[in-house]
């Protein structure tokens, strides 16, 4: 789960780290009402979106007066901002923030991730922030520097120290560095975050250390303890297929191509897209029903693949061990003739009552193609899909 930059600053405050004074804005007059109320000389409108490269897509102005404020804020509301991060479609603002502006002395970049192979939160930090650090980190990652960090012990003085001195944060700023960085790791651990990136924290002319953007991602199996996360949501800003997935506990994610895929298990399921890009077809999304589908959930499963109006074929691909074929055979039956499916349907399934499941499915009358190994079943319904074009 993501949530906006103006969500991330709010929970960065809570944990001790500076950000500026900012207020979001659902509309132009609330924007310009925004800069009133924070007074000063310069203001900072930015599009919220749940998408990185805002700046250089157009997202992020700097205004010099409140006519100046009206202005961005009319160019960037609703607006279709393109990203690298969006796709070339880009992604509509609805929100605004409207922030005190900043003296930048020096742009610096931190991030908090879980690295899976030390099994232990790592920050990495570098003295390159700003909009270009994933060029920096593919062309100078020698400017890209990390710690560990122990969970028994959480991220020490002497470590945010150390760091902080790698990246160029000068001796009298190392105090108040001290404080952001622990503070961003207390937010990314009390919070449940997989993501927690400030980029960039800056140091101003008079040497203090301030977080100016702030980007955080959940991870989503925690989210029922951290019900003041999931308030963040902005279903707006995500794919509407996923979110009516996410009702019927269905791991949906949508992709670019025409072949459905419906499968039990996660690690099955990509399997199964590589073995239709193998046999030249492009996978529409991924779906995985889990190990608990009912004919119910299957049925809901089809009527969101079939929202996608470039799909072809869809292939089923079930292995029954907890989840029993005959099951999955009664859902395919059911979802089949209540969307009266009118796409070409490839089904394999092997393992618990599998011959019970294959028979229903040859009983049942409908022109579903049966398959009995992986690479039939992605041959089958990649010609299908072309027969369909």
């Amino acid at each position: 789960m993501k949530i906006h930059e103006y969500q991330g600053k709010e929970i960065l405050r809570k944990f001790g780290v500076t950000v500026p004074r900012g207020i979001p804005c659902m509309s132009v007059d609330e924007a310009v009402k925004a800069a009133e109320e924070l007074g000063g000389p310069v203001w900072v409108v930015k599009a919220q979106i749940h998408a990185g490269g805002r700046g250089k897509g157009g997202g992020v102005k700097v205004a010099k007066s409140l006519e100046q404020v009206r202005e961005y804020a009319e160019q960037i509301m609703g607006m279709q901002l393109i990203t690298h991060q969006t796709g070339p479609e880009g992604q509509k603002v609805r929100r605004l923030l409207v922030e005190e502006g900043a003296d930048i002395k020096k742009e610096l970049y931190v991030s908090m991730v879980t690295d899976r192979i030390s099994q232990r939160v790592v920050l990495m930090a570098s003295s390159e922030g700003g909009m270009d650090i994933e060029e920096v980190a593919h062309s100078n990652p020698e400017k890209i520097h990390s710690i560990a960090i122990d969970p028994a012990v959480g991220l020490t003085d002497a470590e945010a120290d150390d760091i902080s001195t790698k990246i160029g944060v000068p001796a009298e700023s190392l105090a108040d560095a001290r404080t952001q960085l622990k503070g961003l790791y207390k937010a990314y651990w009390e919070t449940d975050s997989s993501l927690a990136e400030i980029n960039p924290l800056i140091l101003t002319g008079s040497g203090k250390v301030i977080a100016l953007d702030a980007k955080f991602n959940f991870d989503s199996n925690a989210l029922y303890r951290q019900p003041e996360i999931v308030a963040y949501r902005d279903l707006d800003e995500e794919d509407p297929a996923e979110v009516e997935a996410s009702k019927f506990d269905l791991a949906y994610i949508s992709l670019d191509g025409n072949i459905g895929c419906l499968v039990n298990g996660a690690g099955l399921a990509m399997a199964t897209m590589d073995t239709i890009k193998l046999f030249g077809g492009e996978p529409a999304n991924f779906l995985d029903v889990g190990g608990g589908a009912t004919a119910e959930k299957v049925t809901e499963a089809f009527k969101i693949m079939l929202k996608n109006p470039g799909l072809k074929a869809i292939l089923v691909n079930i292995f029954g061990g907890i989840m029993r074929c005959d099951v999955i055979a009664e859902g395919v039956i059911t979802a089949s003739k209540a969307v009266s499916l009118q796409v070409p349907l490839v089904v394999r399934m092997k393992g618990t009552n599998e011959d019970l499941g294959k028979k229903m499915l040859a009983d049942s009358g409908l022109p579903i193609i049966a398959a009995d190994t992986m690479e039939d079943a992605a041959k089958a319904v990649v010609a299908a899909a072309a027969g369909q074009a």
